[in-house]
């Protein structure tokens, strides 16, 4: 799966989740969770690879200066690393999330990478500008908090690459259930939305996500 997304990223619809929306989510996690879970390593590659290479072609990924991409699980999620990779060797100025260490606050910054360390590990065969990161409680890499490492402010990232659990076909998105996307989009859009002068808002918005993440809408 790979969309556009044009206004800012929504709940999956109002059918779905109703009186027992938390409910509801919960179930529809972990059956999601257990579909990708039994995708083996060489279908996970395999349809990372074609959902970034649709990436790729689109104008709007191309026209692009700076990107905003996640840092894939170890496990059960599209894995970005190539996708990191080819970002940074065409040139583009790449961002990628970092929680921190107060996981209950349940915000999140897009942290710049720096040209140091790209130039230390872009061209390393197996190796990632990540490799020496410290690791989050879900063993995703961040950027150390030093001076080094800046944070994107509105209008830094052209195209931000949206994950979730599921996605229906209208647009809704499911995501992990702590909303670090919807504050952080937010946060990067509200300026600007409220600037009538603005042609384009900032981030663009592009989801990603493999097959058992597509869900029928209701």
């Amino acid at each position: 799966l790979l969309a556009l997304i044009s206004s800012p990223v929504a709940p999956l619809s109002a059918s779905r989740m109703s009186t027992s929306a938390r409910k509801a989510k919960s179930v529809l996690r972990k059956t999601i969770r257990s579909s990708l879970s039994s995708l083996t390593p060489a279908e996970i590659s395999s349809q990372s690879y074609n959902i970034f290479e649709r990436l790729f072609q689109l104008p709007e990924y191309q026209a692009a200066s700076s990107v905003g991409l996640f840092l894939s699980m170890p496990e059960g999620e599209i894995k970005t690393n190539e996708a990191c990779r080819r970002v940074l060797n065409e040139g583009k100025t790449l961002f990628v999330p970092r929680v921190g260490l107060d996981f209950e606050q349940c915000d999140m910054e897009l942290i710049r990478v720096p040209s140091t360390d790209v130039d230390s590990h872009l061209n390393e065969e197996g190796d990632m500008f990540y490799s020496n990161w410290p690791k989050n409680k879900w063993n995703i890499p961040e950027a150390p908090i030093n001076e080094r490492y800046t944070s994107a402010a509105p209008g830094d990232i052209d195209l931000l690459v949206v994950p979730g659990l599921g996605f229906d076909k209208s647009g809704g998105r499911l995501g992990q259930g702590k909303g670090y996307y919807d504050r952080f989009i937010h946060k990067m859009r509200s300026n600007q939305e409220a600037d009538k002068k603005e042609v384009e808002t900032k981030p663009l918005l592009v989801a990603v996500a493999m097959e058992p993440s597509l869900l029928e809408a209701e």
